[in-house]
């Protein structure tokens, strides 16, 4: 047992890896689609790439959304319109109107008429009005002219048209044509003031059963438009895939997809997804391993890693499967953004590249989506920069934007051939894309805080020189400060020079020799006279003292929480140097018994550009002081034996720096230093 718990201590950064490998694989299967793959890439307006294309069964040619909803419009503006009738209105209103008709026989002009038959003629128009129907006013809006509606009778059901209906406006001129030429035309006016008192429409819109027939239309519609047998050739090598056979080809795909998922065995697709996801972390572990060592042996680093990997499958599966509509809306971008701000360009384009294709398993129209996420990560890593500039993010987005934008536009142009099936809402989506990609600078935030990472944001907090350990230093040790500003301003200018992370270098270098405040008066930038306390101490102590402000400045930086990648420039800004002047003198007194390793800085040597540049900066500056008479060419010649000497002593082997770049760091450091050595003219007593 004491055994395999020694075997757990001694490999359990392994043990987690390999954990943290199985659960993001099985997270992201979890949440791909379990159904198969149709294995050709449709592309409208390309050429067929792949063998001829036979029918494997029969199949329906489906009809586009496009059309499914210009149909769904046509049945709404034709549709069928229903109206009930109400039976008992006409009872109600010949009983009132037997009650009130006796106020107009009693009038002088109808006391020469016969009473019955003047009474029978304004029951006609009566009955005339509920024999076609009175139309309530207020559906009067819900009809044409002239349209076919269907009136509800009980259990009965005529067709009439809307025109032959009595409503209230046409009403007047339909009692004034009735009273026209007929005996009783004097009182017209009488009859029109009890028509319209006592007349109620028996004609209303019935919208539940309009909907109902609706709906039922709706669904009884057909949604395809053609057949295909099997074995019918669908298309050749090399055919144009035009809009009708893209069409054709898009239905085999949605009918494959079905049949697969009925015939294929669940666990064989899960299986496959598996395998190939598997393959995809695999590549991210291989090229951390092979170019980021560091990071790789990090697991909280690789943790952070594949957690914002699976953070954006999860956004675009929920997405996909409820909003599918609003796939662009998800802000991809934000994932190189925030690697690049946390690591470097290089991580960030390849993370992102080989998220995008795991996302191309569960999109529609995986290609084109895959094409403008992989150009828009490209665009992120070249154009954004200087996060704590808001100005800079500002413009970066603008430019994804744009990118989106016009890659969008010239995929819809070759799949439609024309500009005018443009789909203008999704430049709405890719505008919101840009303003929800600004979360980057919360996320940073967050990340920050949750897996004790550094950004440039906190770099630039991290540079003021009014921070706390900065001031410290500044008090206990201001020799040694003056020298980190200076070798701060000779890295940050190196670090532009050849395009590394120029506020990084900056923020390491101010902090490089935090260690030598404990024993200032060791290290002779704070020494205010000749006399040196090694003078006392034997040259291995000495040695000892000095190789300690490495040890120290770690030990110092961790208690006041300075984050790992600042901590690296303490830790390798010497490297495996060894301090010769102590050695030296050590050889002299006891040749036979000196021990170089007694003399050697712990290391380890720098393992980025960043850090290869501290190392030669630094000790370029130090080295310039021990110049009596620092002329330019005192100047050039000790820049090029410093650093050649580091190189001879593979100090930069595991930085990543080309020759290129050592050369124009050189020309770099010498020009500082003579601008800071150059002669002044000397001012009159």
């Amino acid at each position: 047992m004491k055994e395999l718990i020694n075997k757990y201590y001694q490999n359990h950064s392994l043990i987690y890896k390999v954990l943290l490998f199985l659960i993001t694989t099985a997270v992201i299967v979890y949440f791909f689609p379990k159904g198969g793959k149709f294995k050709y890439n449709l592309q409208k307006g390309k050429p067929w790439q792949y063998e001829n294309l036979y029918a494997p069964f029969d199949f329906s040619i489906q009809k586009s959304p496009e059309e499914l909803n210009a149909e769904k419009e046509e049945i709404e503006k034709s549709k069928q319109l229903f109206f009930l009738v109400k039976e008992e209105v006409k009872a109600e209103v010949i009983e009132s109107y037997n009650k009130k008709v006796d106020f107009i026989l009693k009038d002088s002009l109808a006391l020469k008429m016969n009473k019955a038959r003047l009474k029978n003629f304004g029951e006609k128009f009566i009955n005339n009005v509920y024999k076609v129907g009175f139309l309530n006013k207020a559906d009067n809006s819900k009809i044409q002219s002239n349209q076919l509606i269907t009136l509800r009778l009980g259990n009965e059901a005529s067709d009439i048209l809307s025109d032959n209906l009595f409503t209230t406006d046409e009403l007047v001129s339909s009692i004034q044509q009735y009273f026209t030429n007929s005996s009783y035309e004097s009182l017209e006016n009488n009859f029109t003031s009890l028509f319209f008192e006592i007349l109620e429409p028996n004609v209303f819109y019935d919208e539940e059963l309009t909907n109902r027939a609706l709906e039922e239309e709706l669904k009884n519609r057909s949604f395809t438009k053609g057949f295909v047998a099997e074995n019918e050739r669908i298309i050749s090598k090399g055919d144009m895939v035009d809009a009708s056979k893209y069409e054709i080809l898009d239905s085999l795909k949605k009918e494959y997809d079905t049949q697969l998922w009925s015939k294929s065995s669940y666990n064989w697709i899960v299986v496959g997804y598996t395998i190939l996801v598997a393959l995809v972390l695999v590549m991210l572990f291989l090229f951390l391993k092979k170019y980021r060592l560091e990071i790789f042996h990090n697991n909280t680093k690789l943790t952070f890693i594949l957690f914002n990997i699976v953070l954006f499958v999860f956004l675009v599966t929920i997405v996909q499967k409820y909003f599918v509509g609003y796939l662009y809306v998800v802000p991809i971008i934000i994932l190189p953004i925030v690697l690049k701000a946390f690591f470097d360009a290089r991580l960030g384009l390849f993370t992102h590249v080989l998220t995008v294709l795991l996302l191309g398993f569960i999109v529609p129209n995986s290609f084109e989506f895959v094409f403008l996420q992989i150009i828009a990560g490209m665009v992120t890593i070249l154009t954004v920069s200087e996060l704590h500039r808001r100005a800079n993010l500002f413009v970066s987005i603008l430019k994804i934007t744009l990118i989106y934008t016009v890659a969008y536009l010239a995929f819809s142009i070759i799949q439609n051939g024309s500009e005018q099936k443009i789909q203008w809402v999704y430049f709405g989506m890719f505008a919101l894309n840009g303003v929800l990609s600004f979360l980057s600078l919360f996320l940073i935030l967050i990340y920050e805080k949750s897996f004790g990472l550094v950004s440039d944001v906190s770099l630039l907090e991290l540079s003021d020189t009014n921070s706390t350990l900065l001031r410290e230093l500044n008090e206990k040790a201001p020799g040694t400060f003056q020298h980190s500003m200076q070798v701060a301003n000779l890295a940050e200018a190196s670090a532009n020079e050849i395009g590394a992370n120029a506020m990084l270098v900056r923020a390491g270098a101010l902090y490089h020799d935090i260690g030598k405040m404990l024993n200032p008066m060791y290290f002779t930038e704070n020494q205010t006279t000749s006399v040196s306390p090694h003078h006392d101490l034997s040259p291995t102590d000495s040695a000892k003292i000095i190789r300690d402000h490495v040890i120290k400045g770690i030990e110092m930086a961790k208690k006041n929480g300075l984050p790992d990648r600042l901590i690296d420039f303490i830790r390798t800004h010497h490297g495996t140097n060894t301090i010769y002047y102590f050695y030296k003198m050590q050889s002299e007194l006891t040749p036979d018994q000196v021990n170089i390793e007694d003399f050697k800085y712990p290391g380890p040597i720098p393992f980025s550009k960043e850090t290869a540049i501290l190392m030669m900066c630094d000790s370029c500056e130090a080295a310039s002081k021990s110049l009596k008479t620092p002329t330019a060419l005192l100047i050039d010649e000790l820049v090029e034996k410093v650093i050649n000497t580091q190189m001879s002593q593979g100090q930069f082997m595991n930085s990543d720096i080309t020759f290129k770049e050592i050369q124009t760091i050189k020309k770099v450091i010498k020009k500082k230093l003579h601008n800071i050595y150059h002669l002044r003219i000397e001012y009159p007593e």
